[in-house]
């Protein structure tokens, strides 16, 4: 389920066109919703009403099952009061990811970007950086951290040996925000919660019922990887999504399934006609074309 879709107007322009945004955006988000064509998981609703009620939510539901749409939901509650929201994740390319789409929700104007590469629109309502950046803002200026409602995507990061602390900082250090946490593979979160009604005085709301949209199945294979995804595709499992710990292995599969055909004609010759007048003129270009023009992409996160 996506929740990026084309509307009549961004989210900005409806809540300025409302005479009492602070008391309409509800309303002003599920007329959204409506407009969208989307229906609503019975998590999201919960969710969506606990962010409205001023509660803190900590969404522990499986993946693809519309956490974004929830933060979109703090992100208009924070707006209509007049105040300022931050989403936070670990990997610049899906903090990039969430600034375009957020821009398409909202508008440009009202949405910034920060990570370690540069920032764009760095004083907007809408913040979207990595997780480091927040977590250095919020220890340089604790309570005075400007940002009164924050989305940390990945979540389970919080308990993470190295890179932990970025998570963990905003929540002792800004009592004054509301939080939507959010992870699919969270375990128990019972002192976590405990901490944060302590620290904030407000409640916190944790909501795991929801069923995976898209079933799971597994099994264990000795075969190598191009050949093991080569059978998933001819089986009509297809499109498959390899996972790999470096970019070098991600590279090495890419390499080794070229050998193997995945599309028909039909479907190369719309591929070419897909990314024409794209400029694949990075450093690693040629071979990124090489490997869409044969049907296979590759995501250096």
């Amino acid at each position: 389920m996506s929740y990026v879709a084309a509307v009549p107007t961004s989210l900005s322009d409806r809540l300025a066109a409302s005479e009492s945004p602070a008391d309409a955006a509800l309303d002003i988000f599920l007329e959204w919703v409506d407009d969208t064509g989307i229906v609503p998981y019975p998590a999201q609703e919960e969710a969506v009403l606990e962010l409205f009620e001023g509660h803190h939510v900590l969404l522990k539901t499986p993946t693809g099952s519309g956490k974004s749409l929830v933060a979109t939901a703090l992100h208009l509650r924070a707006m209509s009061l007049g105040k300022r929201s931050v989403y936070t994740a670990p990997i610049k390319a899906l903090v990039s990811e969430k600034f375009r789409a957020l821009c398409d929700l909202f508008g440009a104007d009202d949405v910034g970007l920060m990570t370690g590469d540069g920032s764009v629109n760095r004083d907007a309502p809408i913040l979207c950086c990595t997780a480091e950046i927040l977590a250095k803002i919020a220890l340089r200026h604790g309570e005075e951290t400007p940002y009164d409602a924050v989305i940390m995507d990945e979540f389970h990061y919080y308990g993470d040996r190295d890179r932990g602390m970025a998570w963990q900082l905003p929540l002792l250090t800004m009592p004054h925000a509301q939080f939507l946490l959010l992870s699919a593979t969270l375990g128990d979160t019972t002192a976590i919660e405990a901490d944060l009604v302590e620290r904030t005085g407000h409640e916190v709301a944790a909501i795991d019922r929801a069923e995976r949209p898209v079933p799971l199945t597994f099994e264990y294979s000795e075969i190598p990887a191009d050949q093991a995804l080569n059978q998933l595709v001819r089986h009509g499992k297809g499109p498959v999504y390899a996972v790999h710990f470096t970019q070098r292995a991600a590279s090495e599969l890419a390499q080794a399934l070229t050998s193997t055909t995945f599309s028909t004609d039909e479907e190369k010759a719309r591929l070419k006609e897909a990314v024409k007048g794209f400029r694949f003129d990075s450093p690693f270009g040629n071979t990124l074309r090489k490997y869409v023009l044969h049907g296979v992409g590759l995501h250096h996160a």
